[in-house]
């Protein structure tokens, strides 16, 4: 974790920027080099490694759809530095990009661990389901229960995770930001949708043709380009029921 030092506009009152302390975050950083704070992804424009500080530009889109707005000079921040692909894959892979806030409802605890109700818009929530994976600033968690009638999901601290992290410091109706992280959430949500039931049965034996092509390398790559131009589920779906004439030959 860092602690805030600085926060908002420079002198040119342009630019909104944040400085941050902390002892852990910046051994081999660079100029440009991505550090999420509470989970938002931002790029460090300088720092210093004596005084143990670097800084990061918060653009407006970032002020709008993140909680950072509210933190102020001495704040208690998640830090964390982009992960390499030689270490091990512990836990859910987080891009760094909020998709909105939420705000803390209710803090209990039971035992040693802590249980969080975050009130969110129905317009993520309907993208959260029980056991899919979700961020809240920055730390990555297991949705436990969603409550869709009050717009709320929960989820549960362990007593390590509840000194590592900044959430069990917030306060009942301060607010939190969200990144929903697990893909399948999305998918399950499109599925359900679907108007046609049989054209994901369509679409399993089209992948699963597809892949067995891939991997006997006689897939045509043209084809495979046009499947991955489409937008989502619901493109992907019509994609290939326009073109099943050769996509039941492979």
């Amino acid at each position: 974790m860092g602690q805030v030092r600085q926060l908002g506009f420079d002198e040119s009152g342009e630019s909104f920027d944040m400085i941050i302390h902390s002892p852990t975050v910046l051994e081999d950083v660079n100029l440009g080099d991505s550090i999420a704070v509470n989970g938002t992804c931002l790029t460090v424009t300088e720092f210093d490694p004596q005084r143990l500080e670097f800084k990061v530009g918060l653009a407006p889109e970032t002020l709008r759809k993140t909680s950072l707005i509210e933190l102020e000079q001495g704040s208690v921040v998640n830090l964390e530095r982009a992960v390499k692909p030689s270490t091990r894959m512990g836990g859910h892979f987080v891009q760094g990009h909020v998709d909105g806030t939420g705000e803390i409802v209710s803090m209990e605890p039971e035992g040693d661990s802590l249980w969080i109700k975050v009130k969110t818009s129905p317009e993520i929530l309907k993208f959260i389901v029980p056991k899919g994976f979700i961020a809240v600033d920055g730390t990555s968690l297991t949705v436990v229960k969603v409550f869709d009638e009050e717009e709320c999901f929960n989820f549960m601290l362990v007593e390590y995770t509840q000194q590592k992290v900044v959430i069990p410091l917030k306060k009942v109706g301060q607010k939190a930001q969200e990144l929903i992280v697990g893909s399948e959430n999305h998918i399950a949500m499109k599925s359900s949708k679907s108007s046609e039931p049989n054209s994901l049965s369509f679409l399993s034996k089209a992948f699963n043709n597809l892949l067995r092509k891939i991997t006997s390398q006689r897939v045509l790559i043209p084809r495979l380009h046009d499947l991955l131009e489409a937008d989502d589920l619901a493109d992907l779906v019509s994609h290939l029921e326009s073109r099943r004439h050769w996509s039941e030959e492979i």
